[in-house]
């Protein structure tokens, strides 16, 4: 028999770990790839010691005017919880709720943000920490050349707030550039039936790699919103130039070849083990961290599909998939 004295240590230890929540705020959905990716390393982190509340935004699929109305049902949410932490995926989520948020002494971390800290007020907050992302679009356009005869590419995003960031922070505004001896053009879109047409005109227009960036937002003729499933798979059928990605989830043996890209799992890593310092009481050094670790991921059906051969540098690193 269990000493009586040792059953209630035991049930304070239980009580104490278990009875801390961590409200995670997704400014997406549940079926969205990254959202899934990075909740995943959240819960190998936190998941066996405290509990995950998730409530979603869905800002992929209502329009801006309706993003205050959604922040104002995560706030209840969180009042009625009571988390001992709140963790914020996502730049829509944050840009709402951060002056909610630092009027509390709740820690917040936060990950998946595209824009710079100070946009949201937050960059000297003493309860806010998180991870950025930073697509590696630069360094992955340059590693394209050293498997891919390569001089001009066409990177297509949607209409989202994701893709205005990273046109603003990574391109500096600019649509049409050149880095080192490759030029870039990106265009936004909104309708998938835009999106088809410059997919299928990419060749003609004298463009040697596409890349199918961001599409998660794109409209049908009738406002409806596209399963993004649907919109890859169909442009990885109908291009006729070789497709690359920026994100792990775009790639598949019926979606892009592959890339140098940057994986939700790790900053859901990375945000887990800050938002476990926190709960643990340690001092975090740095307010801010960067999910700048990126890593070479290729579809080997798609490699052989576009007689795409990879240096034995890049091969030895990679991580292949069927």
């Amino acid at each position: 028999m269990i000493p009586k004295w040792l059953l209630i240590c035991l049930l304070l230890i239980s009580f104490n770990t278990y009875s801390q929540s961590i409200l995670v705020v997704d400014s997406y959905h549940s079926t969205y790839p990254w959202s899934i990716s990075y909740k995943e390393g959240l819960e190998k982190i936190l998941g066996s010691k405290y509990e995950l509340t998730y409530i979603e935004m869905n800002t992929k699929h209502i329009p801006k005017s309706q993003y205050q109305a959604k922040a104002d049902l995560v706030w209840e949410k969180y009042q009625a919880l009571s988390p001992a932490l709140v963790i914020i995926g996502d730049d829509n989520a944050l840009e709402t709720l951060a002056p909610r948020f630092l009027k509390t002494n709740t820690p917040v971390v936060y990950l998946g943000i595209n824009a710079n800290p100070r946009k949201y007020g937050i960059e000297n907050a003493p309860n806010f920490s998180g991870v950025l992302e930073r697509p590696l679009i630069k360094r992955s356009l340059i590693m394209l050349q050293q498997f891919v005869d390569v001089k001009k590419i066409l990177i297509l995003f949607d209409t989202s707030d994701t893709g205005e960031v990273i046109l603003q922070d990574v391109f500096y505004g600019k649509t049409s550039m050149s880095i080192g001896k490759i030029h870039l053009d990106i265009r936004k879109i909104g309708l998938f039936n835009q999106w088809k047409q410059a997919v299928l005109n990419a060749k003609k227009e004298g463009y040697d790699v596409i890349i199918p960036a961001l599409y998660q937002t794109l409209k049908d003729e009738d406002g409806e919103h596209v399963d993004a499933e649907e919109i890859i798979k169909w442009t990885a059928e109908n291009t006729e130039l070789p497709p690359f990605g920026f994100w792990d989830y775009t790639v598949a043996s019926n979606k892009n070849i592959g890339g140098y890209v940057v994986s939700g799992y790790h900053e859901g890593i990375i945000a887990g083990k800050r938002a476990l310092e926190i709960l643990r009481g340690r001092q975090i050094n740095a307010r801010v961290f960067s999910s700048s670790k990126g890593y070479f991921i290729f579809s080997q059906s798609q490699l052989k599909k576009w007689n795409i051969t990879l240096p034995d540098k890049i091969s030895n690193e990679a991580i292949f998939i069927e």
